[in-house]
C-alpha cells in the first residue's frame, strides 16, 4: 500500500497536480487515495528521502520548491554517476541490452505521440536505467536512483524547451556508443545530455547555464 501510494503522490507531484509549496496533509492524502494514514504516512517520509517533500517544524510536510542550487547540486551528482555507470555499462552492452533499450526509446516516441506523458516518464527512465543495468553494478543503481528521482521535476520543464527529435538524437547517440562499446564516448554524449538538460531547466528558473557541455 505505501508503494502504491508513492506512485500516486509521484505522479502528482511530477504532473503538477500537486505543486511546488504544496501542503501534504496525511489525513486528506489517504482520502484521496482511499488509503489508512499509515501508508501515506510512509509514502510521504519516502518522498522527503528522494528530495521531492520538505518537512517543516510545526507545519508537516510540503512538496519540495524548485531551486537553482537544488538542480545544481542534484545534476552534479548525476554527472558525477550516470557518465561512470553508462562507462561501464558500454564495455559488457550485449544484443539484448540494445534490443530492451530501443524498444524503450519506441515507447518514449509512441507515449509522446499520444500525449500520455506518464508513460513517457516511465519509458524514458527505463532506457535510462537499462543502460545503467548493463553496468553490472548494483551499487551505482542505488546511488543513482535517488537523484534520478528528484530530477524528474526539473526533466518536466525541460520538455518545454527542446523537441521529442532533440532528445531522441542524444538517447541515440548514447545508445549507438555503447552498442559499439565505446565507453569514452558513451560516457561523453550522456555529460552533454544531462548538461542540456540542466542548463536549459537554469534558464527556464532565471538562472544562467549551470555547466558546460564538453
Amino acid at each position: 500500500m505505501a508503494e502504491a501510494a508513492l506512485a500516486e503522490l509521484q505522479d502528482s507531484i511530477l504532473s503538477g497536480e500537486l505543486p511546488a509549496g504544496s501542503p501534504l496533509r496525511l489525513e486528506e492524502l489517504a482520502a484521496r487515495l482511499g488509503m489508512s494514514i499509515s501508508p501515506v504516512r510512509e509514502a510521504v517520509r519516502r518522498l522527503e528521502s528522494l528530495g521531492l517533500a520538505v518537512h517543516v517544524p510545526h507545519r508537516g510536510a510540503r512538496v519540495s520548491e524548485l531551486a537553482v542550487d537544488d538542480l545544481h547540486d542534484t545534476y552534479e551528482v548525476r554527472l558525477v554517476l550516470e557518465p561512470l555507470a553508462v562507462s561501464r555499462a558500454a564495455e559488457r552492452f550485449t544484443a539484448g541490452d540494445e534490443t530492451a533499450a530501443r524498444a524503450q526509446l519506441g515507447e518514449y516516441a509512441d507515449a509522446h505521440d499520444r500525449g500520455d506523458l506518464r508513460a513517457a516518464r516511465d519509458a524514458h527512465t527505463g532506457f535510462h536505467f537499462t543502460l545503467y543495468r548493463a553496468s553490472g553494478s548494483e551499487w551505482l543503481l542505488r546511488l543513482i536512483r535517488p537523484a534520478w528521482e528528484n530530477c524528474e521535476r526539473y526533466r518536466a520543464i525541460s520538455l518545454y524547451g527542446r523537441s521529442t527529435a532533440e532528445v531522441e538524437r542524444e538517447h541515440l547517440r548514447i545508445l549507438d556508443a555503447c552498442v559499439e562499446h565505446d565507453s569514452e564516448r558513451a560516457a561523453a554524449e550522456l555529460t552533454r545530455h544531462l548538461s542540456a538538460t540542466a542548463n536549459l531547466v537554469a534558464r527556464e528558473l532565471g538562472a544562467e547555464a549551470l555547466f558546460a557541455r564538453v
